[in-house]
């Protein structure tokens, strides 16, 4: 069990992505392919991180921003380091890194069954403003929550 303060959250970068991949197929039923990572990694508007414990990557969040809005575009973490606040961490990140792309809402979705991660998203502040049914690949419906953000301070 790493102590979060040994995690470090720093950028996405193709070698990582065979780790990413990884999780990724133990996280989703329909997981993203690798040229999914590398449009993100690649993107102007995309800023995907990774969290790293031990040199391993643990966990990883995409982030897109355009304008005033920022969306979480895909996170998740290794199955075997789930609730140690890894998921956390990278949202906060994602929280820090719209506000500084001067976004004013960050959005995301999430299956309506994913009961852990809906109670991470509104312990951050997230709350739903809409509901996609039949989103996803086995007709589950998708909850879209948005957090408003205040600007960061600027001198």
């Amino acid at each position: 069990m790493p102590a979060q303060e040994a995690i470090t959250i720093r950028s996405m970068s193709e070698p990582d992505l065979d780790a990413i991949m990884a999780i990724e197929q133990v996280s989703y039923p329909k997981p993203w392919k690798r040229e999914h990572f590398l449009q993100e990694i690649h993107s102007p508007l995309s800023f995907p991180s990774v969290a790293v414990f031990d040199g391993t990557v643990i966990g990883y969040v995409c982030l897109m921003s355009l304008f005033e809005e920022a969306q979480i575009m895909n996170i998740a973490v290794a199955p075997q380091q789930r609730g140690q606040g890894v998921a956390a961490m990278l949202l906060e990140q994602s929280i820090v890194t719209a506000r500084k792309c001067g976004a004013q809402l960050l959005i995301l979705e999430v299956r309506v069954s994913n009961a852990v991660a809906i109670r991470l998203y509104e312990r951050f502040g997230f709350v739903q403003f809409s509901l996609r049914k039949k989103y996803y690949a086995n007709n589950e419906d998708a909850l879209l929550m948005e957090k408003a953000l205040a600007l960061a301070y600027q001198e």
